[in-house]
């Protein structure tokens, strides 16, 4: 078996004398698709937002593709195949939506070699991908809650990850607007690109993941096949109270 794209081991955050986790450990393989669920406070986002370098964790390590992430910063880590999507899309609401993901392109992939033309068309092919090639052009400002929550994918996607976060990418969504969200993920995953998924929404969780993790008060409770986990009884009380 090859070796996980993405290895934490004895991971520990702390903030004061608050323990934000504690000794959390998981392995991820290529092309897999991760659920990660959990309640408020559990540790979702600290965990990612040490993963991802927002954040250092205080013990523990973080592998990345092989190879230690301790001591790199947020943009290093993106550099390095490592790109997440935000709950809370801010994008340059004064471009249009090609403009931010060539703003994102040129950030994120250093030494692209790529010419005005070429750099348009790879991110009008993100566009495609995602299905807002139509609103290119368009100013980020004018876009609707999910068409935001789609350019917030597309633009993590032009950093060309190996590994894509998506944080709570349907929060406050509709129905359709939840599958519309789901599909392009898992397009993006049959092309290749290992997902961790973080979210609320448990039918959407159930869909996509093949495995999945919960955390409560920094700690994991418990981790495997989806229906497993949302049948263990720690689970339902993390969730429901005891």
């Amino acid at each position: 078996m090859s070796d996980p794209l993405l290895s934490v081991s004895g991971v520990s955050k702390r903030f004061g004398g608050f323990t934000a986790l504690q000794d959390i450990s998981l392995e991820i393989r290529a092309g897999e698709r991760f659920g990660l669920i959990g309640p408020n406070g559990s540790g979702k986002t600290t965990l990612i937002n040490c993963i991802s370098g927002v954040l250092r964790n205080d013990g523990g390590s973080i592998r990345f593709a092989g190879r230690e992430l301790g001591g790199l910063s947020a943009h290093q880590r993106t550099r390095r195949g490592i790109a997440r999507s935000f709950q809370v899309p801010r994008p340059f609401r004064s471009m249009t939506v090609l403009e931010n993901l060539l703003v994102a392109l040129d950030y994120a992939v250093i030494g692209h070699g790529l010419s005005a033309r070429e750099a348009d068309a790879e991110a009008m092919a993100i566009l495609g991908k995602i299905g807002l090639a139509e609103k290119a052009e368009a100013l980020s400002a004018q876009l609707s809650q999910v068409e935001l929550r789609k350019m917030e994918l597309a633009r993590a996607m032009a950093a060309r990850p190996k590994l894509l976060i998506s944080d709570e990418a349907m929060a406050g969504l509709a129905g359709a607007e939840i599958d519309e969200v789901l599909d392009t993920l898992f397009k993006l995953n049959a092309e290749g690109i290992t997902v961790i998924m973080i979210e609320h929404i448990m039918q959407a969780v159930m869909r996509f993941s093949q495995r999945v993790m919960c955390l409560d008060a920094g700690r994991v409770i418990c981790e495997g096949a989806p229906q497993a986990v949302m049948d263990d009884k720690r689970v339902q009380e993390a969730y429901l109270g005891a």
